[in-house]
């Protein structure tokens, strides 16, 4: 029994000198760095301790040449914001003027970013206010269009090309992927791209896995074409200048069949729209605006609801359902707090998302006109200001909203404007 003792003791403080020896060598992290070689370990200042605020940290990664930088990221822990403007890690392929790959922050970590050359820029940016341990992500060296579970997109230059996801068809896309594909056409053309067949999981509002377009050539929400999940195909998508930039993410659960889309080039004349050019939009009419801010005369308006949704919703920048949580008179208007239950037109409104609950922030204008009131659900239709609050004026759209509303408002959500 002693002999089980002393060896059991013996065990004991080996793993105590091991643990020491490897606290004591502990890799620290600085902030940014020129990093070369085949593979390493990037960290945010300080991790895993929580990052300094008011900082601006740049790595860059060199790879040997005729390679690609692949990225991971291990962990993932920065001040959560739906647009990611305050704390965020941005990845660029290549250094000065490279495409962005992706800006994320909060805790979802994405798939593996892949750059077009064998360069890749890491930035991270936090301000006065820290919230979390920052990242660790590591990085290695693959061989340019890679096919795999990690390997996807690139740089489409040819005059028509064809894009899919990972493993198509033989079986489901892999969880933890990111894909980007930068397809660019000379200066005087358009770019067409349409689905073949399309199966992403299914989401009311594609939190999950999705596919985005953006006109241009990196992810920039103010550019954003579209974000498509389920079963669906999308309809055609034309772009407006000679780039698009496509972003196909999957989480860490469920997965799908995956796409196929093709991409071709058409002269610049030809319309520019995200619906089959034959269609053509109802003439509007010009009517002066009505500034999306407080002023007594606003307010002194006859407050009475005019049209219905769906007289109003092309005219919306936002349309939402959902409950008021809190409601603060400040002024002359009334500031609330929207839980969200269905999104059907996102617009620029800036949207929190915890776990499967979503939030919002509207302000009412006129504190009486539409009258709201804590703890009732309500159809909100109405304008954002540039930070993303959504904005209720007395000639906006606000009604109760009860479950026999919702056929009406899914019908609404598919009708082109």
């Amino acid at each position: 029994m002693w002999k089980i003792s002393g060896v059991l003791i013996a065990w004991a403080l080996l793993l105590m000198l091991h643990v020491r020896a490897q606290t004591q060598n502990r890799q620290t992290f600085t902030c940014g760095g020129n990093i070369t070689g085949e593979s390493g370990v990037i960290g945010s200042q300080g991790y895993p301790g929580v990052y300094p605020p008011n900082t601006k940290c740049v790595w860059r990664i060199t790879v040997p040449e005729g390679k690609v930088v692949v990225l991971s990221f291990c962990f993932l822990d920065l001040e959560s914001d739906n647009l990611c403007r305050y704390d965020y890690v941005d990845v660029y392929s290549g250094y000065a003027n490279g495409q962005r790959l992706g800006r994320f922050c909060g805790t979802f970590r994405p798939g593996a970013l892949v750059s077009t050359n064998n360069k890749m820029l890491i930035q991270m940016v936090s301000d006065a206010n820290t919230a979390g341990s920052g990242f660790l992500a590591v990085y290695s060296a693959a061989n340019p269009n890679e096919r795999g579970d990690q390997y996807c997109g690139g740089r489409l230059m040819k005059p028509s090309g064809t894009f899919k996801t990972p493993n198509w068809p033989e079986k489901d896309y892999p969880a933890g992927v990111t894909c980007s594909w930068h397809i660019v056409a000379p200066k005087n053309q358009i770019i067409e791209v349409k689905f073949e067949k399309f199966d992403v999981e299914r989401d009311n509002y594609c939190r999950y896995d999705y596919v985005a377009i953006f006109n241009g050539g990196e992810i920039n929400d103010a550019k954003r074409i579209g974000k498509y999940c389920g079963d669906s195909p999308p309809a055609p998508v034309f772009s407006e200048g000679n780039q698009l930039f496509i972003q196909f993410l999957s989480d860490l659960s469920l997965t799908a069949d995956g796409f196929i889309g093709h991409y071709k080039f058409r002269p610049k004349k030809f319309p520019s729209t995200t619906v089959p050019p034959t269609m053509t939009a109802p003439p509007t009419t010009t009517a002066r605006p009505i500034p999306l801010k407080y002023s007594a005369a606003l307010c002194q308006q006859k407050c009475k609801r005019k049209g219905t949704p769906e007289s109003h919703y092309c005219s919306s920048n936002f349309v939402i359902t959902g409950t008021v949580i809190t409601a603060v008179t400040r002024g002359g208007s009334m500031y609330a707090t929207i839980s969200i239950i269905n999104v059907y037109k996102e617009g620029n409104l800036a949207i929190q998302q915890a776990g499967k609950t979503m939030s919002t922030k509207i302000v009412v204008l006129c504190k009486k006109c539409p009258y709201i009131r804590r703890g009732l659900n309500y159809i909100f239709m109405g304008q954002a200001d540039e930070e993303g609050r959504g904005m209720i004026a007395p000639h906006h759209f606000i009604m109760a909203f009860k479950a026999k509303n919702q056929r009406v408002f899914n019908m609404l959500k598919n009708k082109r404007c």
